[in-house]
């Protein structure tokens, strides 16, 4: 059989591997997996009891939760009844519900838990549209997701010609998603993907890594953004077992638990495993920590595609036994590919790993092109650290006279719903996506991504910045977890910086440095001179007038929870710049 929609994965799935371990989730502390025989028969259950509801094709159904086998449950429920699923994010502001709410109207609305049930209820009260919630955990006084399921079994046999006839009515290029972007700014928009947007993006993908249905992954990446959805159908497709942790902060035994081959990532949290790996290097007895950093500063020379020496490959084997294996075993002991999109990936992080025997590949996309224009593949060992690889197959870009990335191919967004002008400003009249991404292409294959076009800014003097590329090579430090450049139209160049508070405070507790809590601390002068060393070391890194002339310490971690980062850990400029307006003026205001 042919994969055209995203539900024909279940037949494809059951025909091609029947595998007992399709998909799987924690449960009272215990996996609890479904085979793909059952994930085929709960989804049409589903699908009979969205029926036996009255619900209609083309009908919106939201989703509001965390990863776990219901999710796909459901998701595969609602496109094979010819529906449309609306996935929001768990961690977003009330306000974002209600606009979301109120520009898809969903009929039925169904959330994971007794939070966002307490949360959303009284928003979705106020849209006409909404006829009822339901939770996937129990929750008193709330209806469950398993009514539907029940409902859905005693009705199979009068719905199930039904279901069948829409099934056969969905075509490739129907809508099948509104997925609303995050955003730095605005309101978000509901981006139409159709069922061709998504298979065509997953089937794509399947090329670049060597992993089939011998292999497990752990999915950790919130579902209802289309990165880590599109790599469920993409997994599905290879037979792939999908894992999901129970939250960010299980990861670590999770992975000690499934012992995965691959799991997606952002680069913010490989970062922070890279850190802690170090972190417990420099804790190491001397003769143990000399032989650790030897292996680091070994596999920092790394090179791709088989441009290493046969010393240096006879040098690796020994840093390998020595330390890599540890750092492999501190993975699950399996993992060999992690795929890392979302933002830019730190060169040197991608470097370690794959000198660590752990094939990092960075991709690139947008929730408008669904979403992977270009990733690194390992099987045809098309690899260059620092860029995001070559263009996927039937995939176009362009670079336009001002180096905006433009894109074209069956990946391409449907629209914005409900906003054609919008659509119309980024989608040109010759189909051509307008990514907003600056970027080059390097040696005629490979994409290399080198700003957002408008966040790059003019200094008074003329010259230009772009703020994503010194604030990577800042947050390459220890010291920092979160760092924005400011400056438009001033004479120099600036930066807020939120501190790696754990790094700090072990370098506190180590230099015997006291403080009362992290607001008087990022105002102590031995603090703030220790930021200015390492502020001064990447300086020296910058052309002149990129470099940080003045800073300031913030006494708080940035999180999407307090509005500093969207859900894909992005940084939101608009709110910074409102929330830190003070000490922004008084940085370009002090003498």
């Amino acid at each position: 059989m042919e994969v055209k929609r995203t539900f024909d994965l279940l037949d494809w799935s059951l025909e091609k591997f029947d595998k007992e371990v399709s998909l799987a989730g924690k449960e009272n502390g215990k996996w609890v997996s479904y085979s793909q025989y059952e994930f085929r028969k709960i989804a049409t259950n589903f699908s009979y009891g969205l029926l036996a509801l009255g619900l209609k094709p083309g009908d919106r159904v939201a989703l509001v939760s965390n990863n776990r086998p219901e999710w796909n449950f459901i998701d595969m429920g609602i496109s094979q009844a010819g529906m449309i699923h609306v996935p929001i994010y768990p961690t977003i502001s009330p306000e974002e519900y209600a606009y979301i709410l109120n520009d898809s109207q969903p009929k039925r609305i169904l959330v994971s838990d007794n939070n966002l049930y307490a949360k959303i209820k009284p928003l979705a009260e106020k849209e006409s549209a909404v006829e009822e919630i339901y939770t996937i955990n129990k929750v008193d006084g709330a209806k469950n997701w398993k009514e539907i399921l029940e409902l859905g079994e005693k009705n199979a046999a009068k719905f199930k010609n039904e279901l069948e006839k829409i099934k056969n009515n969905v075509k490739a290029p129907d809508l099948v998603t509104l997925i609303y972007t995050s955003g730095t700014t605005g309101n978000p928009k509901g981006v139409m993907l159709s069922h061709d947007n998504l298979i065509s993006n997953a089937i794509a993908t399947t090329v670049v890594h060597r992993n089939g249905p011998e292999a497990r992954c752990l999915s950790f990446l919130p579902l209802c953004h289309i990165y880590e959805r599109m790599l469920n159908y993409h997994f599905q497709y290879k037979g792939i077992s999908i894992y999901y942790a129970e939250n960010m902060g299980t990861i670590v035994n999770d992975l000690k638990d499934i012992k995965p081959e691959l799991f997606s990532t952002v680069p913010r949290l490989l970062e922070t495993v890279y850190d802690k790996i170090i972190g417990k290097g420099k804790d190491l007895s001397y003769v143990k920590k000399q032989i650790f950093f030897w292996a680091v500063n070994l596999g920092m020379k790394f090179k791709m595609q088989g441009k290493n020496s046969w010393f240096y490959k006879r040098k690796l084997k020994i840093a390998d036994k020595l330390i890599f294996t540890k750092w492999r075993e501190a993975l699950g002991g399996n993992v060999n590919v992690i795929v890392s999109g979302g933002a830019a990936l730190q060169p040197r992080l991608a470097t370690i790993f794959w000198a660590a025997g752990i094939n990092v590949l960075e991709g690139y996309g947008l929730t408008e092109t669904s979403p992977v224009i270009a990733v690194n593949n390992q099987i045809t060992d098309e690899i260059m650290v620092g860029t995001v690889g070559p263009l996927i197959k039937d995939v176009e870009v362009k670079i336009a006279d001002d180096g905006e990335i433009l894109c074209k191919g069956p990946n391409i967004m449907m629209g914005y719903y409900n906003k054609p002008e919008l659509t119309a400003e980024v989608i040109d009249k010759d189909g051509w996506f307008h990514t907003g991404d600056i970027g080059m292409i390097i040696d005629n294959k490979y994409l290399k991504i080198t700003d957002r076009k408008k966040e790059i800014f003019k200094l008074s003097n003329g010259k230009y910045i772009a703020p994503q590329v010194i604030e990577n090579k800042f947050k390459e430090s220890f010291f920092i977890q979160q760092l924005m450049v400011v400056g438009e139209n001033e004479k120099f160049a600036s930066a807020l910086i939120s501190p790696n508070f754990e790094f700090l405070h072990n370098w506190c507790s180590i230099h015997k440095v006291k403080y009362r809590d992290n607001e008087a601390l990022v105002k102590m002068p031995e603090i703030i001179a220790r930021y200015q060393k390492e502020v001064n070391s990447i300086n020296k890194d910058l052309a002149f007038h990129e470099q940080i002339k003045r800073f300031r310490l913030v006494c708080k971690e940035w999180a999407p929870g307090s509005g500093e980062l969207s859900p894909t850990l992005k940084l939101k400029r608009n709110h910074l710049h409102k929330e830190y307006e003070h000490i922004l003026k008084e940085i370009f205001s002090a003498n």
